[in-house]
Formats: C-alpha cells, structure tokens, sequence
C-alpha cells in the first residue's frame, strides 16, 4: 500500500492564520487612525508657524505708530473671507490673530466632528513668561523670548498634537 504526503495547509490552519491577521488588524487600525490625524495636524502647526515669525518680527521691530491692530499682522487667512476662495490649506480653515500678537488656528477637514472646529492657539510669551496682552503698542519693541502653543481647555484635540503642543491656554 502506498501511502501519500500531505501537500498544503489544512482547513483548521488557514483559519488559525487568519484569526492572527484578524487580531493584529483590530489593534493595529485605531493606532494608524490616530497616527494619521497627528500627522495632518502638523499642518495646522505650520499654519500658525508662518504667523509666529511675523508677529515675532512686528515686536522685536516695530513701534507704538505702526502696531498692528487684530487681524492686522499681515498673516492671516480665513475661509470666510469673501475674497478667499477656499479654505487657506486642506486641514486650516482659519489663521487669526488678536492685537496682541495671539494666533489662533481653527481646524477643518478632518471628517471627525471631535476635531473640525477645534483651535490651536500659539501665544507670545514675554522674558518673564507672561502673555504679551499685558502690553499696548507704546511697550514696543519687546522681545519674544517663548511660544506657547496650547488648546483651550474643552478642547477634545489635545490627544493628537505634539508634546510642545499641549499647553491650556
């Protein structure tokens, strides 16, 4: 009688292999999910990074005549502007800033209501770590020495910035 190898996986193998595949998938997608949004939220820092340079330069340079009102740094963008036609980039739908040099970034595109409509806030901070809105354009110039980038406190976005990102502002 002769008898015959086996040739293949059996049935109970394959399914054994596919469980394993199942499992890494269901812990691996909510990691990427977030690892995705993190890395589309380093657009909305950058956003605010050009801003960040100006507003710098304005106070290190500038003088009580030509102090910038809100909105008035030269950096700003905002979808609802009649004159832009979208949004400023796909995950920005504003840049604002006030007359103290604070930007705020608010969000848009990301498809989550969690995280459309949320602001990422950069704030200048003084030698003594003191928000700038403590001067008026007769202080200037003054020196930026820090900027603090934070959210709100109600915030549901703190979870995806990065960890110089975190500050409650």
């Amino acid at each position: 009688m002769k008898r015959t190898m086996q040739q293949g996986f059996t049935l109970i193998e394959l399914m054994i292999v596919v469980a394993i595949i199942g499992i890494l998938a269901a812990v691996a997608l909510p990691a990427y999910k977030d690892y995705t949004i993190k890395a589309k939220m380093s657009e909305v820092i950058l956003a605010a990074s050009g801003c960040r340079t100006t507003i710098t330069e304005v106070y290190q340079t500038g003088s009580a005549s030509n102090a910038p009102g809100a909105n008035g740094w030269g950096c700003e963008v905002n979808a609802s502007n009649p004159s832009t036609a979208s949004a400023p980039t796909k995950y920005v739908y504003s840049v604002v800033t006030d007359a103290n040099g604070r930007i705020t970034v608010t969000t848009h595109g990301f498809n989550d209501a969690d995280i459309d409509g949320q602001t990422v806030i950069l704030e200048p901070r003084d030698a003594g770590g003191a928000a700038t809105d403590a001067y008026s354009a007769a202080d200037m110039p003054v020196q930026i020495n820090q900027w603090v980038c934070g959210t709100p406190s109600s915030s549901k976005i703190k979870k995806y910035l990065p960890g110089s990102c975190k500050a409650t502002i």
